[in-house]
């Protein structure tokens, strides 16, 4: 450092110590006064220091917003975010699958009497008109189906008694399927004249069902399924 140098800072020392010089532009000057380049110019610190001021200043006034303000803010942000998710849930009218067309009900079949069987049953001279009754009302029980005694009686407004008597010696047994009718507890009852598992004609009665698909436990001697009650 030069004598000249040295003067210059010892001065810059005492303008110092009597609180004459910036010390925000003490750095420029302490570099002038060793001779050496300074850095940036004081003009450009101080650009500096403002642009710092005017950041903070504005987060200022983020920050001192008032409440209202931001909770319309808030309030409109989640109403953009709920929009988004329903668009993305919910279908565009495009995209609405068509609806599935509910197939009509088929109408119930309705089991009628053979009518060769009709004109037998009602020409017959023998049958008394409550057996001829029993019989045309037994000829709408379909193959594959059973009924029993009570549900015939109560059909035609009788007793399961007095539909037993009327089903005895059937003169058309098979074609009047006699052997369709059972007992209200599931049991064969009677065929052929004889009654119950022990009677001559069971095992006839038992396999003339199973031909038709009617589940029988021919050990208990009793039909399984539901009783068949569609008279008319």
């Amino acid at each position: 450092m030069t004598s000249a140098q040295l003067r210059t800072c010892i001065a810059l020392g005492n303008a110092i110590g009597c609180g004459k010089e910036d010390l925000a532009e003490l750095d420029a000057k302490s570099l002038q006064a060793r001779a050496k380049k300074p850095k940036q110019s004081a003009e450009s610190s101080k650009r500096k220091r403002e642009a710092t001021v005017r950041e903070a200043a504005a987060l200022n006034d983020v920050a001192g917003s008032p409440p209202k303000k931001r909770q319309l803010d808030i309030k409109t942000a989640m109403s953009s975010s709920h929009q988004s998710i329903k668009d993305a849930i919910e279908p565009s009218p495009s995209r609405t699958p068509s609806p599935v067309p509910v197939p009509s009900t088929v109408p119930r079949q309705e089991h009628t009497v053979d009518p060769e069987l009709h004109t037998l049953i009602t020409s017959a001279s023998s049958l008394t008109p409550f057996r001829r009754r029993v019989l045309l009302a037994l000829c709408q029980v379909p193959s594959g189906h059973f009924t029993t005694y009570a549900a015939l009686a109560e059909h035609l407004s009788s007793s399961a008694r007095a539909v037993g008597n009327g089903l005895r010696n059937n003169p058309f047994a098979p074609r009047v399927p006699c052997h369709r009718v059972v007992a209200s507890d599931g049991s064969l009852g009677g065929f052929g004249g004889e009654w119950g598992i022990d009677g001559k004609f069971a095992g006839e009665k038992i396999k003339l069902l199973r031909a038709e698909g009617v589940v029988v436990d021919a050990r208990k001697g009793r039909v399984e399924g539901e009783v068949w009650r569609g008279f008319r």
